[in-house]
């Protein structure tokens, strides 16, 4: 499975994330830094991308536009790049589980204590 991070989450954390999710990249890795949502979703709905988002624009066109792309919403304050990464390596396995066994449109992560 792999990740397009949103341009909200760093692309400092992608190398780190090869391991449990290859493939993935970023926004701006893409060179998408100015696209529209529509366009992210475009482009991730064609090369096959899981989006990955603080923000709830993309839950939201989940829900109107089912799926693909799936879509992980991280209900999370600001973070930093160190939390976030930890996040998704955390719940890998729920994530998969969740898109991969259940095909879900959208999976959402609210971890406690963070």
């Amino acid at each position: 499975m792999k990740l397009l991070l949103d341009e909200n989450l760093s692309r400092r954390i992608v190398p780190f994330l090869q391991t449990a999710f290859p493939g993935s990249s970023q926004v701006a890795l893409l060179g998408l830094e100015s696209a529209s949502d529509l366009e992210i979703w475009q482009y991730a709905q064609a090369n096959d991308f899981v989006i990955i988002s603080r923000d709830s624009d993309f839950q939201e066109r989940s829900l109107v536009a089912g799926h693909p792309p799936q879509v992980v919403w991280l209900k999370i304050p600001n973070r930093s790049k160190t939390v976030v990464l930890n996040i998704l390596l955390e719940h890998c396995a729920e994530i998969e589980q969740a898109l991969l066994q259940e095909n879900r449109a959208c999976v959402e992560i609210s971890p406690r204590n963070r």
